[in-house]
Formats: structure tokens, C-alpha cells, sequence
């Protein structure tokens, strides 16, 4: 059997969301089995959804702000191992939304989130590029750089 045919398919939504001074969210992923790194909000996209209506279900639950999803920005083919052990060849889709505070809510979180979803911040361009923990995308400045015009 190959690798590739042991990886499970992941489809994902995952949101850029912008402050209105236009810094990014990440959360701090802080699970037991590998190093912290942090993400952008988002998750699977759960059988008969819609990439869009996962997005919009995903920032409502791990954010608290219930919006229209903007325009998919983005789009990643990606293998990992994902926090239950699986691994997954994880066919991600970015979609960009503009919050209108920086205001959060996390009461949205599933007891494994909460487990490892330890900690989140807003982000501006030159604190992605300085950061000592990895981030995903790992060209996460780049994609927010092309939306906004900034180098």
C-alpha cells in the first residue's frame, strides 16, 4: 500500500479573519504529541457542507462572530497528521472575512479544542515573519500581503 493511499481526505475551511486594523487571528495549537504551532480559525468540513457553509459554521464556533464568509482568497493541498493520530491529505480552502472588532468568544470550542487550542492573538505582517513558532500556511504573509496590498 503507499503512503498517499493511507492518508484520509480532509476537506477544510479555513478563515482569514481581519481586525479593522487589518492584523490576522491565529490560535495557538498546544497538543501533547508535538510542538506548539498556530492556525488560522477554521476545521473539516463536516459530509453534504458546503466549503462555505463550513467556514461560517467554524468562525461562529471557535470565534463567536456569526457573518457572511467572503471570497475564497486561497486554497492549499496539504498532508499532516491531524490531533486524533490520522493522518490526512487536507484540501483546504481560505476565505477571507473583516471583522468589525477584535472581540471573541470561545465558548464554541469541542472539549478537544479547548484541550489544546490554548491560547490566540491577533497578528500584523512583520509579527508572522518574527514569530519562533511555526504558523500555518507557511506562507500565510504572503496571502495576506496580496489582499492587502502591503509588502
Amino acid at each position: 500500500m503507499s503512503a498517499r493511499a493511507a492518508l484520509r481526505d480532509r476537506p477544510a475551511a479555513r478563515i482569514l479573519l481581519l481586525s479593522p486594523d487589518g492584523r490576522v487571528l491565529l490560535f495557538r495549537f498546544d497538543p501533547p504529541d508535538r510542538p506548539p504551532f498556530w492556525v488560522t480559525p477554521g476545521g473539516e468540513v463536516d459530509p453534504g457542507e458546503s466549503y462555505e457553509a463550513a467556514a461560517r459554521r467554524e468562525l461562529r464556533e471557535e470565534t463567536g462572530i456569526d457573518r457572511e464568509i467572503g471570497p475564497q482568497v486561497a486554497r492549499r493541498v496539504v498532508e499532516f497528521v491531524a490531533l486524533d493520530g490520522t493522518p490526512v491529505l487536507a484540501d483546504e480552502r481560505y476565505f477571507l472575512v473583516r471583522a468589525e472588532t477584535e472581540d471573541i468568544v470561545t465558548d464554541g470550542h469541542t472539549d478537544l479544542e479547548r484541550q489544546v487550542m490554548r491560547d490566540w492573538r491577533w497578528f500584523n505582517p512583520a509579527e508572522i515573519a518574527a514569530h519562533d513558532e511555526p504558523i500555518f500556511p507557511l506562507d500565510l504573509a504572503d496571502i495576506l500581503a496580496g489582499l492587502t496590498g502591503d509588502p
